[in-house]
């Protein structure tokens, strides 16, 4: 019989995050991990065909092979591109400052 490792699924929304820690066999995937650790149920939006995943914040792959103590983390998409955020925060502080000088 195969042993058993010990490993956690987490998922995270701005207000809410749940870090499931399962037992799972040697060999198991980190897409099998996801699909056993029951979270899908949890956060229905989860699609691991757009969600990317990690270990520990490193991007990885659904054929990942997990290992020990391993914490697969299950990434939302941005909501925003942060370079458009950044335009608009740059463009948003040159009108205040030609706004603002009024010696």
């Amino acid at each position: 019989m195969p042993n058993e490792i010990l490993i956690e699924v987490a998922y995270a929304l701005p207000k809410k995050q749940l870090i499931i820690p399962i037992k799972v066999k040697e060999g198991t995937t980190a897409k099998e991990a996801i699909q056993v650790s029951g979270i899908i149920k949890k956060f229905p939006e989860i699609d691991l065909n757009i969600n990317q995943i990690g270990i520990f914040g490193k991007l990885t792959q659904l054929d990942h092979v997990m290992r020990e103590r391993d914490r697969i983390e299950i990434y939302r998409p941005l909501v925003a591109d942060p370079k458009e955020i950044r335009r608009q925060r740059a463009a948003e502080g040159k009108v205040m400052k030609k706004g603002g000088d009024n010696s």
